[in-house]
């Protein structure tokens, strides 16, 4: 009898469709084995040949925590550059690489958690350097490119597998696992839900992940948000990736649950899919989804839901149909094209804030380049490891001549002496100078956390010099003269030990705190001292050394005589991408930090024809008058030096546009934790002041005109034409960007609204024209009153030029939308978050499930009004739906308040009572309410 082989299962035939194939492989597994599948590293299931999974893999400018990689600009600086098709083939290129990487490693993932589409509401927030604009628009073009990048246009099999991140209002790193952003409703669908939105509909996205905070009270990790808007945008295949330990927070932190079988169950009914928690054990999470179940909570359909969702996503990555994936073995890593594309990025990104005619610099000017900056190539939390480098110093070398160009890091050179007349210093360790370095510059990054294999710091008579650098908030780094930084390992021990400063934990920085006639020198990683004992120099709780700070020499003073000397001084200043402002830590000032501002005005003393190149994650408040240019780029990755250097020669014509705006002091901000940028005027949609660089600035070495504005209405959209001509002498790029915004708007709306932006080449004298078809969807607003977009009928100008400020072409088209009908309040009453504006409230969640309720804020007391409520014929009666405690006082524009008083507090805080008063009101009239006392709004009725 011959045997044969046992059928092919369904889920393993290629000819069927992913869906049917998924229901198949579902049936097979066992409920173990699915609910296995529900944390972040999912095992392999031997009997049926699947392979283990595991979700997440940062990609955000590049592979990043896997070792040597191509690193790209930041995601900032990529969005600087309005160029949608190289920011797409660099999302191409990091797929390849993640593809070729996991060739080799297969703890290197498909699904990628990228890009991150927050919205850079507000510039002091610690991750901006993540983000890619203020604008939902930008951001939105932005993101569509790198994720289609990303995912590959084969129409069936994904090279990687994007994941959006941080959904939703993430903008703040101050207590973000506990802070609530309180976001109306105009402000989420017109804002923070939009960049979501139209990324996800392009077709490019696998899924998001849900950012720490909360939203309007309740956790984005059980948010109603996920199943009422984002499901309903391409279906319901959309994978759903908790942040790193955020399912425990929603017990151990926001105490939002008792229990964490509830909060599990929670997060998974509301969309939760995979659970990034406890690191690669998914013991805990496997036991909270099994107490859930066993409790009711849960049921096995909600588990194959989310399970069905992850395979989706496998199947799509070609893992279960190897001999027919198009992208196995095509991976490509660190080519000569990707080189290439990370110079090109770099090129473009960067931005000319100012310039009075010094740049571009001609060939034979002697250079002064000075800075903290200067010679660095900083790497940032999400960045790979450098496989090559280039520093603006060795760009300038390399573009001019190391016999043109001056150097001074305007560091102070200092000792520090110990209270017993010695001097802390660095032992001889022979291979030790090698530093962090290897072969062509590569970082070996287990050495960013400092190393237990080089002797500790001693102390010894003369001691060592060592370069120190503040930061700005008083953190400084110390460097030893052969270049490694002074970190602290894991046994407490200081040692000369670290290329950069880095790591989840930065164990590179210190403060000086002044003691007696001395100072303390205060490891920041740790919190403790440093002191000096018989085996080694240490961090301790006890016995601090007293030192005294012996300056060998200050930076300006170095910086000066560099200067003094040149024709020409480029001043190389910003950020460490670690040190304050990063994950976990906001900045508190757009200032940049005292310790440059001394170098860059001895710069500008020593010589007034001083440019300032600002290095930087995110934007700063200068004074731009006494520089003879300004330029900006984000870190700019491995080819960050050379691309800075070709721009200042004139062999690029910088075409970089701010994605933001840059403010002109800390008192234009609002607080970090306002996320109302409708009613607090933030961003350039509404910001009413006037910003030192505003949104979409930038300049160029040639010049740009715009003719020949042309707008139509038709087929549902407004057609403009318009043409741009370079009119200067050089070939370069213009970003063209066209912006809208209301004549004669019923509500509050953006001053002006970027509605599209062409970057295009001119050789000179040469014309292009430019088209856009705009549809009118984007010129309605969320009407509150009716809870829906709104087209309102009249003049719209359509603004054109090279930045939100800078508009060259002007024109006006008349739509016809909807009228604006009265709030008709006595067939359903109001949704108190359905206010047009309000003062001193927040929006909180009305249950832990769904819907909004408002509260007082802080001071116990707000305001809300509610415009053109119809009352008709009159009213008798008011009721009001609340839980706290307080008084709800209610007034017709034109009547008396009617005061309801909730006298007992409500059991808790979604224990929602009614409370009636008798209330008397007519006609179409505005409404007020005051909010007294720790209450919950939820809703007002009216009878007739």
């Amino acid at each position: 009898m011959t045997a044969h082989p046992p059928p092919t299962p369904p889920f393993r035939d290629p000819q069927l469709p992913f869906a049917k194939r998924i229901d198949d492989l579902l049936s097979r597994l066992t409920p173990q084995e699915k609910v296995s599948f529900l944390h972040q590293f999912v095992p392999a299931v031997e009997r049926l040949g699947i392979a283990a999974f595991r979700t997440g893999q940062e990609a955000l400018h590049g592979v990043a925590w896997m070792g040597p990689a191509t690193v790209f600009p930041q995601a900032v600086g990529l969005a600087a550059t309005w160029d949608t098709d190289l920011v797409r083939r660099v999302g191409e290129a990091v797929s390849k690489e993640v593809r070729a990487m996991r060739a080799r490693d297969d703890r290197v993932g498909l699904n990628v958690w990228s890009p991150t589409v927050n919205l850079l509401r507000h510039p002091l927030w610690g991750r901006n350097e993540e983000g890619y604009s203020e604008d939902p628009k930008l951001t939105s073009a932005v993101a569509t490119a790198y994720t289609l990048g990303l995912r590959g246009d084969h129409p069936t099999y994904w090279r990687t597998a994007p994941v959006l991140k941080h959904w939703l209002a993430h903008n703040n790193e101050t207590g973000r696992d506990v802070t609530s952003s309180s976001v109306r409703p105009r402000v989420l669908h017109e804002y923070d839900l939009r960049a979501f939105r139209e990324t996800v509909q392009a077709g490019g996205v696998a899924g998001v992940m849900p950012a720490y905070n909360l939203v309007n009270g309740r956790p984005n990790h059980v948010s109603p948000y996920l199943r009422e808007h984002l499901r309903t945008w391409t279906g319901d295949e959309l994978l759903v990736c908790s942040d790193a330990g955020a399912p425990s927070n929603l017990v151990d932190s926001e105490h939002y649950f008792d229990t964490h079988e509830e909060a599990t169950a929670a997060a998974l009914t509301a969309g939760v899919d995979s659970f990034t928690d406890h690191g690669s054990d998914g013991g805990t999470i496997t036991a909270r989804v099994t107490g859930a179940l066993e409790q009711g909570l849960l049921t096995e359909a909600d588990v194959d839901t989310a399970v069905r969702r992850q395979l989706s996503v496998r199947f799509r990555l070609g893992e279960f149909d190897p001999h027919l994936d198009p992208h196995a073995g095509t991976g490509a890593f660190d080519t000569p094209a990707h080189r290439a594309l990370a110079r090109e990025a770099a090129e473009r990104a960067v931005v000319l804030l100012r310039n009075d005619g010094v740049l571009p610099l001609a060939d034979g000017t002697r250079i002064a380049v000075v800075g903290l900056l200067a010679d660095e190539c900083k790497l940032d939390w999400y960045s790979g490891t450098l496989m090559h480098r280039s520093t603006p110093l060795e760009g300038l070398y390399e573009r001019f001549g190391a016999e043109r160009v001056g150097f001074a890091e305007g560091v102070d050179r200092v000792r520090l002496r110990t209270s017993a007349g010695t001097f802390l210093k660095v032992p001889d360790a022979p291979g030790a100078a090698a530093g962090a370095r290897g072969a062509e510059g590569a970082l070996d990054p287990a050495l960013l956390t400092g190393r237990t294999d080089l002797p500790p710091l001693t102390t010894d008579p003369v001691g060592t010099e060592f370069a120190l650098a503040d930061w700005g908030e008083g953190v400084l780094t110390l460097r030893a003269p052969d270049g490694c930084y002074l970190s602290v390992a894991e046994d407490g021990r200081l040692r000369a030990s670290a290329d950069q400063p880095g790591g989840w934990i930065v164990q590179e920085t210190f403060r000086l705190e002044p003691h007696g006639k001395g100072h303390l020198l205060l490891h920041v990683g740790t919190g403790r001292h440093v002191c000096v004992a018989a085996d080694g120099v240490q961090v301790a709780e006890a016995d601090p050394e007293v030192f005294e700070l012996v300056v060998v020499e200050r930076g300006e003073d170095a910086v000066s005589r560099a200067a003094a000397g040149a024709d020409v001084v480029v001043v190389v200043a910003g950020n460490d991408p670690h040190i304050n402002g990063r994950e976990t830590e906001d900045r508190t000032t757009l200032r940049l930090p005292a310790h440059q501002e001394r170098l860059l005005a001895a710069a500008r003393a020593a010589n007034p024809r001083t440019v300032l190149a600002l290095v930087s994650a995110y934007p700063y408040a200068f004074e731009p008058g006494p520089l003879s240019a300004a330029l900006w780029t984000a870190h700019g990755g491995q080819a960050a030096g050379a691309a800075l250097a070709r721009v200042l020669a004139g062999d690029v014509s910088p075409a970089g546009r701010l994605p933001q705006t840059w403010y002109a002091d800390d008192a234009d901000l609002p607080d970090l934790l306002d996320y109302d940028v409708i009613g607090a005027r933030q961003t350039y949609l509404y910001f009413e002041g006037d910003p030192l660089f505003p949104f979409g600035h930038g300049l160029s070495y040639t010049s740009f005109s715009y003719d020949g504005l042309a707008l139509r209405v038709e087929g549902g959209s407004v057609h403009v034409t318009f043409t741009v001509a370079n009119t200067g002498a050089t070939t370069a790029d213009e970003v063209a960007q066209l912006y809208a915004r209301a004549v004669e708007p019923s509500v509050v709306r953006p001053r002006r609204e970027l509605l599209g932006h062409r970057r295009v080449r001119l050789a000179p004298g040469e014309r292009t024209e430019l088209s856009f078809e705009v549809p009118l969807s984007a010129f309605a607003f969320w009407d509150v009153a009716h809870d829906r977009w709104r087209l309102e009928s009249g003049p719209y100008d359509l603004l054109v030029g090279a930045s939100s400020a800078d508009v060259r072409l002007r024109g006006t088209v008349t739509l016809d939308g909807e009228p604006s009908g009265p709030r008709e309040v006595l067939d359903g009453g109001l949704a108190a978050v359905a206010f047009d504006e309000q003062s001193g409230c927040e929006i909180v969640d009305r249950t832990k499930t769904s819907g909004d309720a408002v509260t007082p804020g802080a001071g116990g007391t707000g305001e809300l009004l509610y415009r053109a409520c119809d009352f008709r014929s009159g009213t008798t009666g008011v009721t009001v739906t609340v839980a706290g405690q307080g008084t709800v006082e209610v007034t017709p524009d034109g009547g008396a308040p009617v005061v309801l008083t909730l006298g007992t507090p409500t059991a808790g805080p979604y224990d929602y009572v009614r409370v009636e008063a008798a209330f008397t009101a007519d006609g179409v009239r505005d409404l007020r309410i005051g909010l007294r006392g720790p209450l919950r709004l939820a809703h007002v009725g009216f009878s007739g």
